[in-house]
C-alpha cells in the first residue's frame, strides 16, 4: 500500500474529531437502542404466538417481518457507528503522523546546525 503523502494540517484533524464526534455517539446511541428493543420485541412476538411450547414460540418471533426488519436496521445503525468510529480515527492517526513528522523535522533541523 502506497503511503499517504498529503500535507496534514493538525488543525483540520482536530476540527474533523470535534464536528463529527456526536455523529458517532449519534450513531453509537441509535445501535445500543436498537440491541436493547431486540430482546423486547422477540418477548412481544413471542406473547402474541397462539403457540403453547416456549420453543415455537421463540421460532415464530423469530421468523415474524419485524424481528427480521430489526435485525436488518441493527445491520445498518452498525456500519453506521464502524464508519464514524474509523473515520474519528483515522483523523486520529493523521494528527499523530504530522507530530511524529514534525518531531522528525526538528531533529533532523538540530543535526544539520
Amino acid at each position: 500500500m502506497k503511503p499517504d503523502t498529503r500535507v496534514v494540517d493538525p488543525n483540520d484533524c482536530v476540527d474533523y474529531l470535534y464536528e463529527y464526534a456526536p455523529e458517532y455517539a449519534k450513531a453509537k446511541g441509535e445501535l445500543a437502542e436498537l440491541e436493547a428493543y431486540k430482546n423486547s420485541l422477540k418477548a412481544i412476538k413471542m406473547k402474541q404466538s397462539s403457540e403453547q411450547s416456549l420453543g415455537a414460540q421463540e421460532r415464530e418471533a423469530y421468523a415474524s417481518q419485524e424481528y427480521q426488519d430489526l435485525c436488518k436496521a441493527i445491520g445498518a445503525a452498525t456500519y453506521k457507528t464502524e464508519m464514524w468510529k474509523y473515520r474519528l480515527e483515522s483523523a486520529k492517526l493523521r494528527f499523530e503522523a504530522w507530530r511524529t513528522q514534525e518531531a522528525s523535522n526538528r531533529n533532523l533541523e538540530r543535526l544539520t546546525k
